[in-house]
């Protein structure tokens, strides 16, 4: 009764060739080797939320943001050794940007995964694209500061606007840079007819021994900033034509990536700055879940598939815990980044897989090098 496996691996190969010759025609990407668990059995991926790169660029405080971030990330990758890297969504502060290109900052942010040579992909948040905010301070008596438009090693622009732009940079150019500068980069811009929507595809991690793909990992666009925070009807359609032709029988197990957390979060949700209880695992609770601006039937499909085991999301940064759902788990990331509001301590949430038989845990790895917040989330 191998037939069966034969062709979804053959089905799963096909669609994976289709895509890459796609996006080679297309010259955006260099050629990517296949993700693969390790020798041992597993695949463990470190998950990067919330960093808002560029914020306050012309002050001492923004850059010393950015700097602090750079340091969280470095050390989590240090102590954990990932095999992949997901950046769960606002990278960067484009509302703070005043630069023609906030790829520039987009560019730093995939900078630590990139130096290390671990890949990555990335889903957008509701701030990478946002159009740029005038900072009312700007309209005091001091007037507007002396901007520094041009992050440190970028190309002088000439002109009186010293580089300077407050245009905003749409989110096919942030992607479509991203992916076709980095050969460690596994993002995709998605299908055009989920557009404006972007950050919309499925990437298989094959089985240490065979090509059979062995985990799915399903990233979306969640929406905010140049459009309404939410996941679509589209996406739901499109997401239920991916996962029935790449797993029609729910063989291989499925973990799913967006930025902002669906209404579902609200339903189980611990109190605001209540004590986390069994069943939730977490050590943060500081507010209320910022859900999307509606349901459009997402969670009713995902939670129709038992081969989905989790939900990962960032967008509130006082939030770390994990809740099951159905017969899945919804999770917070930790906030990664120094950007963005709230000063608690920063730190990731890892996730390993084990392929055989399949189980995933995850934790927290604080920038200080500390461990807690272990949970199972799968058998």
């Amino acid at each position: 009764m191998r037939w069966w496996r034969s062709l979804a691996a053959a089905a799963a190969l096909l669609a994976a060739l289709a895509a890459a010759l796609a996006l080679t025609v297309a010259g955006l990407r260099p050629t990517r080797p296949p993700l693969r668990f390790r020798s041992g059995g597993s695949f463990k991926v470190a998950l990067f939320a919330d960093l808002h790169y560029g914020e306050d660029a012309w002050t001492d405080w923004g850059p010393a943001q950015d700097a602090g971030s750079d340091r969280v990330m470095a050390a989590v990758l240090d102590a954990e050794k990932p095999d992949f890297v997901v950046y769960l969504g606002d990278l960067v502060t484009a509302n703070n940007l005043p630069i023609p290109n906030a790829s520039l900052y987009w560019d730093r942010a995939v900078s630590a995964a990139r130096g290390r040579g671990i890949p990555w992909a990335a889903v957008f948040g509701n701030h990478d694209d946002m159009p740029f905010e005038w900072p009312p301070e700007w309209f005091s008596p001091d007037g507007v500061p002396p901007l520094r438009c041009r992050p440190t090693g970028s190309m002088a622009a000439s002109g009186a606007d010293q580089g300077c732009s407050f245009r905003g940079t749409p989110r096919i150019d942030l992607i479509t840079a991203e992916i076709s500068k980095n050969r460690l980069s596994y993002s995709s811009n998605g299908p055009k007819d989920l557009w404006p929507g972007m950050s919309n595809y499925v990437l298989q991690v094959l089985s240490r021994s065979h090509d059979d793909p062995a985990l799915l990992m399903y990233f979306l666009d969640s929406g905010g900033g140049s459009y309404t925070e939410v996941l679509s009807s589209a996406q739901v359609k499109w997401f239920q034509s991916q996962s029935q032709f790449l797993n029609p029988n729910g063989r291989i197990p499925e973990l799913i990536f967006w930025h902002i957390p669906s209404t579902a979060y609200v339903k189980v949700a611990p109190k605001a700055k209540s004590e986390i209880r069994k069943p939730c695992v977490g050590s943060i609770n500081k507010e209320d879940v910022a859900p999307q601006a509606a349901e459009w039937g997402m969670m009713d499909a995902l939670a129709k598939r038992p081969s989905v085991k989790a939900i990962f999301v960032g967008h509130n940064h006082g939030l770390d815990w994990c809740c099951p759902y159905e017969k899945m788990w919804l999770c917070f990331a930790r906030h990664t980044g120094y950007g963005g509001y709230g000063n608690w301590p920063k730190g990731a949430r890892i996730i390993q897989i084990s392929g055989n038989p399949f189980s995933t845990v995850s934790w927290i790895r604080m920038e200080n090098g500390t461990k807690h917040s272990d949970v199972t989330l799968s058998p």
